[in-house]
């Protein structure tokens, strides 16, 4: 199973990564973090399959993905 985990004090809500989602499951959060900005997220963790574009478009490097425990 994979997880995604987004370092929120990192993004600058470019939504780089919301359009490359194969699973159109990144979305962007209501709230702000310390910079202003209204972060990524993934509500629905179960839906996503670790493919890792996300991390790799990320400008900010704010996106890990873990499969199985194990970090990509």
């Amino acid at each position: 199973m994979a997880r995604v985990i987004f370092l929120e004090e990192r993004c600058k809500g470019c939504q780089l990564c919301t359009a490359v989602c194969p699973k159109d499951i990144i979305v962007m959060s209501d709230s702000t973090n310390g910079m202003g900005y209204h972060p990524a997220s993934v509500p629905e963790q179960d839906k996503c399959t670790g493919c890792g574009i996300c991390a790799l478009v990320c400008p900010d490097m704010a996106i890990v993905v873990e499969r199985e425990g194990k970090a990509v």
